[in-house]
């Protein structure tokens, strides 16, 4: 930041961010609306959350089919949404960087590259979890199929 943007830490909570911003809604229904906008965005354009669903979708089954208990749940959901908001705040980040930087700039490749390694940081953080939880009982259906003792 340069010299005089640190000057006065308060003056943020005085803006107000209809004067600032060229669509603000005031009404939920349309908030809601813009919401859900983003979520087809990010289906459409966005091929890496076609992937996602298509993991969160083989989670939740074999959640389901290893009957974990609700504190399981709660880790598997945590986990499985973690990767869906770095997911969804990289493609804002790209978006945003893109509009802001009409030239190529390296601090535009640097928040780039950033917001994507949050996504594989929360990725490999789910698959733990998710192996952590699924592993053990999953092994316990399949030993009696495979022969084991």
């Amino acid at each position: 930041m340069g010299e005089g943007a640190a000057d006065d830490h308060s003056d943020s909570t005085r803006l107000d961010p209809a004067a600032h911003s060229p669509v603000i809604s005031a009404n939920r229904w349309r908030s809601l609306m813009y919401a859900i906008a983003g979520c087809r965005y990010m289906f459409r354009y966005q091929k890496n959350t076609r992937i996602q669903l298509l993991a969160t979708f083989v989670v939740l089954l074999l959640a389901f089919w290893m009957n974990v208990s609700p504190n399981e749940w709660a880790l598997l959901i945590l986990a499985t949404g973690m990767v869906w908001l770095a997911e969804f705040f990289n493609a804002a980040v790209e978006a945003a960087v893109n509009l802001a930087v009409s030239d190529f700039h390296p601090m535009a490749r640097v928040a780039k590259d950033v917001a994507a390694a949050s996504v594989l940081l929360a990725a490999l953080t789910s698959v733990a979890i998710g192996l952590i939880v699924l592993a053990p009982p999953l092994v316990k259906r399949l030993q009696p199929a495979l022969g084991s003792p």
